[in-house]
């Protein structure tokens, strides 16, 4: 099939489907306004953004890359027969590899059980004409694959040592969590300038030297990763020579000095004039960025990712950012954890160019960053909001029967259906925009004080002020919600996502261990309880219940304006906790409300679902980009397709970037 960029008609969101995922695409209608140096600019970017892939493989988990090699040399090499379940149970396994970036679901972090025989795969191996492999690897690498007791969670957020427990590759094998804590807590101990820490082990492994003292491993062009790192550099110096200012010039040449010495003092200055170009219509972002891989949430997963402004559904956002002090100074929280003076708060609706690394096939429809807290407070933050992978999540569940089965009152649903969209995306610039940069740490409190909840504690801070203010009638008179009460639509599908639909992306049986997942339970949950607790005291109706009528489970929600004084009542909390680095506190909140799930109406909500046959999950393929030369050799266009199909694009991938 054709995807013509240019023919709305002939774009087709939805690709094709396996396991429980679907795959989109997204249009960039935005790149066809640029200049050609600006879309050399996002050629080289967007080169430069696929070449970190096997990075974040390695990072993932130590054996994902020869994984990946023996399935793709089975698939493209072997002999064995290519059809009947064992060969269609191969190709479902390689394409959720594929799009995890290793063996473990990109989302539960679960190892993935195929369903063909270790058995199987041998013979599919041996049917390969001239394997490369060493066979006694291979072996091995069969039983990685078919035994799940064998490195069972890639993160693991529920056990005695979490580090021996995870089979991400951040630490070496058979490195103790509280050696780890203790070797970092040591090194923040000795800081140069406590009040601007850099983040200490950010873009490094921790190892044993020959003497079994623990060591740092660099990521460097000199260091660890450096064939993809100085594959990396050459395309940002590409790409340098078409940026579109100064401004960007040099930050590309900070991000060059980086990877070139893996300094933290360095990649700090890269971020502080990062937040600083705000001119430019083309941004992006390349490097070790998100600790969520981590379960200490120390180490950052490398991604890649550009971006090209939507200059009129910016709009919006440069309302927020303009009123970011009125939004600080009025938010319910104390008064010692807001911030003085909002400084360079800048946000932008932007369409994705191109998605890399941990950003893709699954992405954020919205980012916030740097992630350093000092540089966040001195100098501010850049968030965006991915306008154009909305649009593709909103296209695809059109009329898909979803809405229809969990929301059962006609009036709420028509309100959803009617504002979900646009408040939802609203809900994403106050989360990103505003709430990840609103408030302060005390003096003296660490960031990372509150450990293996930290990022759980961060998102559930940045909801709850999105959640208070979209309800705000400041934004009503700002013109960013289009009546007084269509903020009621986005707290419905949020608490409805908190309590209930969420639980289709769980096994049964299983804990929430994710931490977008652990902040909207805990959020839902704890609004819920307080909504039981008051209603009892004065005999009233609860803000908010779940009842059961026709044997579904229903929300409903009574008193919106009540439910926002909880959510009130809970963001002073949270950023309390944040603010003092309360420890205990967050992991009462985090382990209370947000982890455990009651069993029987998970498996009412599991069959509800099934029934809908739907994918719970949802990633992106790429668009392509590719160089259109005169006779002479020089390039006089950038041309972007979007006719690859998800199979190609991977195996593409695996010969281009490995």
């Amino acid at each position: 099939m054709n995807y013509s960029n240019t023919d709305n008609t002939a774009f087709q969101y939805a690709d094709i489907r396996f396991a429980d995922i679907q795959l989109l695409r997204y249009r960039v209608p935005e790149f066809e306004n640029l200049t050609l140096t600006q879309k050399l600019y996002v050629y080289h970017l967007s080169e430069a953004a696929l070449c970190g892939r096997d990075i974040l493989w390695d990072q993932n988990c130590r054996h994902n890359i020869d994984v990946r090699h023996l399935l793709e040399d089975i698939l493209l090499h072997s002999g064995i027969e290519h059809q009947g379940a064992q060969w269609q149970a191969f190709l479902t396994y390689i394409r959720q590899v594929w799009f995890a970036n290793g063996i473990h679901h990109h989302y539960s972090t679960d190892k993935f059980t195929p369903k063909f025989s270790a058995q199987w795969l041998e013979e599919a191996y041996k049917a390969i004409p001239s394997p490369i492999m060493d066979e006694s690897r291979v072996m091995e690498l069969i039983h990685i694959i078919t035994d799940p007791t064998i490195m069972p969670k890639r993160v693991c957020q529920n056990a005695e040592d979490l580090l021996l427990a995870s089979a991400c590759n951040y630490y070496a094998e058979g490195i103790r969590q509280v050696l780890a804590e203790d070797f970092y807590a040591k090194k923040k101990a000795s800081a140069i300038d406590a009040n601007r820490p850099v983040m200490y082990g950010m873009n490094s492994r921790l190892e044993l030297d020959e003497e079994g003292n623990l060591r740092e491993n660099t990521y460097s062009t000199q260091g660890l990763y450096a064939s993809h790192l100085n594959r990396i550099c050459s395309h940002l110096e590409k790409a340098q020579e078409y940026a579109e200012n100064q401004k960007q010039r040099d930050i590309i040449n900070l991000l060059l000095q980086f990877y070139r010495t893996g300094s933290l003092e360095t990649f700090d200055q890269y971020t502080i004039a990062w937040v600083g170009e705000t001119e430019g219509n083309i941004d992006f972002i390349n490097g070790f960025t998100e600790v969520y891989g981590d379960p200490l949430g120390l180490k950052a997963s490398w991604e890649g990712y550009v971006n090209i402004l939507d200059k009129q559904a910016t709009r919006r956002t440069e309302v927020l950012s303009q009123n970011a002090q009125w939004f600080e100074d009025n938010s319910p929280v104390d008064s010692r954890f807001k911030k003085k003076e909002c400084k360079g708060v800048t946000a932008r609706v932007v369409q994705a160019a191109m998605l890399g690394g941990d950003l893709y096939p699954s992405s954020a429809i919205g980012i916030n960053l740097p992630n350093s807290n000092w540089v966040r407070s001195v100098h501010g933050s850049k968030s965006v909001t991915i306008g154009n992978l909305t649009e593709a999540y909103d296209q695809a569940a059109q009329g898909n029967g979803f809405r229809q089965e969990f929301i059962r009152d006609k009036e709420t649903l028509k309100m959803v259906n009617k504002y979900a969209h646009q408040l939802d995306d609203l809900h994403t610039d106050l989360h990103e925009c505003l709430g990840h940069g609103s408030g302060q740490l005390l003096p003296g409190v660490d960031a990372d004080a509150l450990g293996v909840h930290g990022s759980t504690i961060e998102e559930t801070r940045a909801d709850l002020f999105a959640l208070y203010y979209i309800a705000d009638q400041k934004m009503y008179q700002l013109g960013l919600t289009p009546t007084p009460d269509a903020w009621h639509s986005n707290y419905y599908t949020y608490m409805l996502n908190g309590l209930m639909t969420q639980l289709v992306r769980i096994q049964p049986g299983c804990q929430i261990e994710e931490a977008h997942m652990r902040n909207r339970a805990l959020i839902a949950h704890w609004c819920l309880e307080q909504s039981t607790h008051w209603a009892n005291i004065f005999g009233t109706i609860p803000a908010m219940q779940l009842v059961k009528r026709e044997d579904k489970t229903e929300l409903l929600i009574h008193d919106y304006p009540t439910l926002r004084q909880f959510i009130g009542q809970l963001l002073a909390e949270i950023q309390r906790i944040k603010s003092e680095g309360d420890t205990l506190a967050a992991k009462h909140l985090v382990e209370k409300y947000g982890v455990d799930i009651d069993a029987t109406l998970h498996t009412e909500i599991l069959e509800r679902y099934q029934k809908l046959d739907l994918a719970p999950y949802k990633g992106f393929i790429n668009p392509c980009y590719s160089l259109q030369k005169d006779p002479q050799g020089n390039v006089v266009d950038v041309l972007i397709s979007y006719d690859e199909s998800f199979d190609s694009q991977m195996l593409r991938y695996g010969q281009e970037y490995a």
